[in-house]
């Protein structure tokens, strides 16, 4: 990336990071955290590591004085993700979360489309991530691969949840969900759903976005055409007459929008790197972070009471 330069490289696998090192000999390979933090000349270190470890690696990178870019989800827990973020702000670090999606090009899109009311008034969103594998053992599908559609959902809608419930099961592995289903209802009447499985035939990456007056999907799987708008809907007549005069189905035309072929990963990059050297607030800050977290924790804890409805944790009680 233009204006960064690859200082260190830091795995506490052996292996692996003598296998990096050989494709990247211009850095320089460090085997302990202590001896990266060691290193005078680190502005910025990305941490992408299994999730469990992203609290512990962060605060100790933050506490030294670097700007961290972090892997999704920020942290397992909302008091870890809250303590990161404190200690980001007293430190004066820029922190940001690897919310991929809000870098898509057509993600992009589809927000300014909600904020200057294309669609009309933002009725429910409902998302679709499932996939054959990769079955993970430190954390269930709920944490593995939500993180990437909530953080689109609360982008889109723009509020956190008022309660988020969730229902799942593990049939490959004790105690870790492989299929979880989530719902989310917002305090304006918005509704949303989530659906996350590795064991599943179908290979979707798809969110559908209804509106009063459009509809659209974004399809993470379509390369070049990643999002359609669907000119379709319900219209109600002035004076209402009878049930079936007052509402008429509207199926109008389908518009398929020029999105750019950009790599999201490498805006994502660019954009921390950018936000480093400009000390500028990343679009997917450490807040942002947190409040993914603690709809992934309301979820969980709704998984675990069988789909009891929780509110997510508010700023008062993420010590707790």
């Amino acid at each position: 990336l233009p204006g960064s330069r690859l200082v260190a490289l830091h795995d506490s696998d052996p292996a692996r990071l003598g296998k990096t090192a050989a494709r990247y000999p211009a850095a320089q390979a460090v085997p302990t955290l202590d001896g990266l933090l060691a290193l005078p000349d680190i502005q910025a270190v990305v941490v992408a590591a299994s999730a469990a470890a992203h609290h512990g690696l962060a605060k100790a990178l933050l506490e030294a004085g670097k700007d961290v870019f972090v892997e999704k989800p920020l942290a397992l827990n909302v008091g870890h993700a809250a303590e990161l973020v404190r200690i980001a702000r007293e430190r004066g670090r820029i922190l940001m979360v690897g919310h991929l999606l809000l870098y898509h090009p057509a993600v992009r899109h589809l927000k300014g489309m909600v904020e200057r009311g294309e669609l009309g008034d933002l009725l429910y969103l409902y998302s679709q991530r499932v996939n054959l594998g990769k079955v993970r053992r430190d954390e269930n599908a709920l944490w593995s691969f939500a993180p990437h559609d909530l953080s689109v959902i609360l982008h889109l809608v723009g509020a956190e949840p008022a309660d988020v419930v969730a229902r799942g099961s593990a049939f490959l592995q004790p105690s870790v969900e492989d299929v979880v289903f989530v719902d989310l209802r917002f305090p304006d009447g918005k509704l949303a759903h989530v659906h996350v499985s590795w064991l599943d035939p179908h290979k979707l990456r798809k969110f559908t976005v209804v509106g009063s007056r459009k509809m659209a999907v974004f399809d993470d799987m379509e390369a070049s055409e990643p999002l359609r708008l669907y000119d379709k809907g319900v219209d109600r007549a002035g004076e209402v007459v009878s049930y079936g005069d007052a509402l008429t189905v509207r199926s109008g035309d389908i518009l398929i929008p020029s999105i750019p072929l950009q790599e999201p990963l490498q805006l994502e990059c660019r954009h921390f790197v950018e936000c480093v050297r400009d000390r500028r607030t990343p679009l997917t800050d450490g807040v942002g972070g947190l409040q993914v977290v603690r709809v992934l924790a309301a979820a969980q804890a709704s998984l675990e009471q069988g789909g009891k409805p929780i509110r997510p944790a508010s700023a008062g009680q993420e010590a707790s």
